[in-house]
């Protein structure tokens, strides 16, 4: 198993909104990030578990656990003129945009970032490098056991 740090918008898709939908289950849709992508397509597996981090907002920060529950598989955003995700280059045969599932595990403390940068233990972890932006980003099981002990979580 691998563990994974996926960013969302909390206005657009919040840990709460995702535990209400009925399936609790939702496409990562919108990742428009080579990189990241990659991640998706080609390293994340079926119950590999992710911090789902609240990326906007006053104080960012990890919000809750889910897991990947599907394998990767062409957004559906990316041919959607009237989505802001759409990419007029990617052609349904040839498609550039990736997504995964992810299903819905537990809503935990909410765990800033700013506590994040204080704790001396996740030293090295990719959320806290200088400049990263990645929406996506794994996640060592070091850095995996250290959140969760801060979160008050077993790992």
């Amino acid at each position: 198993m691998r563990y994974w740090l996926m960013k969302a918008e909390p206005e657009e898709l919040g840990i709460a909104d995702l535990a209400a939908l009925p399936s609790q289950t939702v496409g990562w849709y919108g990742v428009r990030n080579y990189q990241a992508r990659n991640f998706m397509r080609d390293q994340m597996q079926i119950g590999d578990r992710v911090l789902f981090y609240h990326a906007g907002g006053k104080q960012p920060g990890v919000a809750g656990i889910v897991e990947v529950c599907s394998g990767a598989y062409p957004d559906p955003t990316q041919f959607d003129p009237s989505s802001p995700y759409y990419d007029p280059k990617s052609k349904p045969e040839a498609p550039r945009w990736q997504q995964v599932d992810v299903r819905f595990l537990k809503q935990t403390r909410y765990l800033s970032l700013n506590a994040m940068r204080e704790a001396p233990e996740l030293e090295g972890m990719l959320l806290l490098a200088r400049g990263n932006r990645l929406s996506i980003t794994p996640v060592e099981p070091s850095h995996w056991r250290a959140v969760m002990a801060l979160l008050g979580e077993t790992a």
